[in-house]
């Protein structure tokens, strides 16, 4: 198999051709950043598809809005602080979808009330808070803290930004530490059951 020599561009100047409306620029970007921005994904989340995903979505939104977007000094940290933000955002929906399929299941088997369903309600509930306390205890306290705002709390970046006086990026990379830590913990427990 042949190595592929990497090519240098000139992203500035690229990136403005692109933002002018110049498709051939325009996948000149998708060519030189696509694997790059793959490869740091994966430090944010293994979930190949959801990255796939995420890059898809990143770059049609790029194009449609090609027209808007500014002018920027750096074109890697510009998409790399972009995907990372759309990795986040897919990742705390998908938490938050999943707290509430399980809060729905809860009440769905609370109409049914045998004894049966009752007693594997109930160790069903065990087995899932004793993993959340397990998990929740692998996070650092910053984490713990950050993740109790944003979720059991409603804060939104800002309000946690001000409350922890951090900037909003460190609250980003509280966040998606801690959940990257929560997935992980729950992954092996669920493995081990």
């Amino acid at each position: 198999m042949m190595m592929s020599k990497k090519v240098i561009i000139d992203e500035v100047a690229v990136w403005d051709k692109f933002r002018a409306g110049d498709q051939r620029a325009f996948t000149e970007l998708y060519q030189h950043f696509v694997q790059p921005l793959y490869s740091y994904s994966m430090g944010v989340t293994s979930d190949k598809e959801l990255i796939k995903d995420c890059l898809h979505d990143l770059f049609v939104e790029l194009w449609r809005n090609h027209a808007t977007i500014g002018p920027t000094t750096s074109v890697k940290y510009y998409l790399m602080a972009s995907i990372k933000r759309k990795l986040i955002r897919h990742m705390e929906s998908q938490l938050k979808n999943h707290v509430h399929h399980s809060n729905y299941m809860l009440d769905y088997m609370e109409a049914d009330h045998s004894q049966e369903a009752i007693l594997i309600k109930y160790e069903e509930e065990i087995r899932t808070n004793k993993q959340l306390a397990l998990c929740l205890n692998l996070l650092s306290k910053r984490q713990r803290e950050a993740i109790s705002m944003r979720f059991f709390q409603n804060m939104d970046t800002d309000q946690i930004s001000d409350s922890m006086k951090i900037n909003p990026q460190s609250v980003y990379n509280l966040i998606f530490g801690a959940l990257r830590v929560m997935k992980d913990g729950l992954t092996s427990a669920r493995a081990v059951a």
